[in-house]
């Protein structure tokens, strides 16, 4: 008997995991050094070295990973932080929280990740109305795939941009035959449970090849502490990751590369089992997908809601990213300049997201197929 699809399942991931979870877990309660104990300088050599990166900072979200990283480069007022209108909230919510404006840039109709093209002439839309210093540059690695760091490193380097990577959804992903951690100036990472490496929480870092940003990070992440707990140089937050999450994440980090192997495992079953109907995700060339979200395009809005709507009735559980993008947002309309996103408008009203992780089993995932090309009114070829 096949057992019920999750379209996230940590349960199973925690069983096949428990002992050395427990383990893990056991070896904090007993030193009690719940926050900056020795797990967390250990995670952060043991994520610098998988991603090739010389420094890595521990924080307490992907969120203030972001947080922090523009905080360092004294980000805020009068300033434009550039990037994409399909993605997550938080990485518009950070430049507004710092007093900065975010301009939102198109995606590529493919890749969804951000549009060089649309993105240099925003940037140069803004510098013609000469209200915003364009200050810093915001790369998505959306849904696991990374975003075009060559184009945007070389635009960054020309407008003198401070490059950030919101790596996110696609820790553990690579291009051009390396992980990701050493596109952009600094690179924020999320681990929060849903991601293909969650803690059992919030949790975050960022990962640098400069000692001097790394160094601020620490400081930021703690107060803006000194040499001393109680020398404040500046002002900072309350940015630590608690060592419980650092002891989960090593935990995963020791089966993380097998369950990336799984979750290509299941893209490739879509991949092959969709009808022609459905847009499969686009790869990125010369990467390979962390795959924390696999995303189809239906047709048209209703009959992404039909399908949706059929797949629950199966007990096939499904998700939208994103209802609606960024620029449509309430929180965001009045700092966005009316000029339409077409490509971003489009993909919200089609894009649906099938369940995949590394406790999916293969047969599993042929009967998400079946289930999406029944929806659509095809036979199973």
């Amino acid at each position: 008997m096949i057992p019920p699809i999750q379209f996230l399942d940590l349960k199973a991931q925690q069983a096949r995991l428990g002992p050395a979870l427990r383990a893990r877990i056991d070896s904090v309660l007993a030193h009690c050094q719940f926050i900056l104990g020795p797990e967390i300088a250990e995670l952060e050599q043991r994520l610098a070295a998988y991603c090739g990166a010389a420094h890595c900072v521990t924080v307490s979200s992907g969120t203030d990973a972001l947080q922090i990283a523009l905080m360092a480069e004294n980000i805020g007022r009068g300033h434009a932080v550039f990037l994409p209108a399909f993605t997550y909230t938080a990485t518009a919510e950070v430049p507004l929280v710092l007093g900065a404006t975010p301009v939102f840039v198109d995606v590529d109709p493919h890749s969804f990740q951000i549009d060089p093209e649309d993105l240099v002439r925003r940037i140069a839309s803004i510098k013609a109305q000469g209200q915003l210093k364009p200050r810093a540059l915001i790369g998505v690695d959306l849904f696991g795939q990374p975003a075009p760091w060559p184009a945007l490193r070389d635009i960054a380097a020309a407008e003198n941009l401070f490059l950030l990577d919101d790596c996110a959804q696609s820790f553990g992903a690579s291009l051009a035959g390396r992980k990701l951690g050493r596109e952009a100036d600094a690179t924020a990472a999320s681990f929060f449970p849903s991601k293909p490496l969650g803690a059992y929480g919030d949790g975050g870092a960022l990962l640098t090849e400069s000692p001097d940003r790394a160094a601020l990070y620490r400081s930021l992440r703690t107060h803006g502490e000194g040499t001393t707990r109680y020398e404040v140089l500046r002002t900072g937050m309350n940015g630590r990751m608690d060592t419980l999450q650092a002891a989960v994440l090593l935990t995963k980090l020791d089966v993380f590369d097998a369950e990336l192997t799984q979750r290509g495992r299941i893209a490739a079953i879509y991949d092959a089992d969709l009808p022609p109907t459905v847009t499969i995700p686009a790869r990125v060339p010369n990467s390979q997908s962390a795959w924390a979200i696999y995303a189809i395009l239906l047709p048209d809005g209703p009959t992404r809601d039909r399908v949706q709507a059929s797949l629950k009735q199966a007990g096939v559980p499904t998700a939208i990213y994103y209802p609606r993008p960024l620029h449509f947002q309430p929180a965001y309309q009045a700092y966005h300049s009316g000029n339409p996103l077409p490509v971003s408008e489009d993909i919200a009203t089609r894009i649906l997201a099938l369940p995949i992780h590394p406790d999916l089993a293969e047969t599993q995932a042929h009967l998400v197929g079946e289930a999406v090309t029944s929806a659509l009114g095809r036979a199973t070829p």
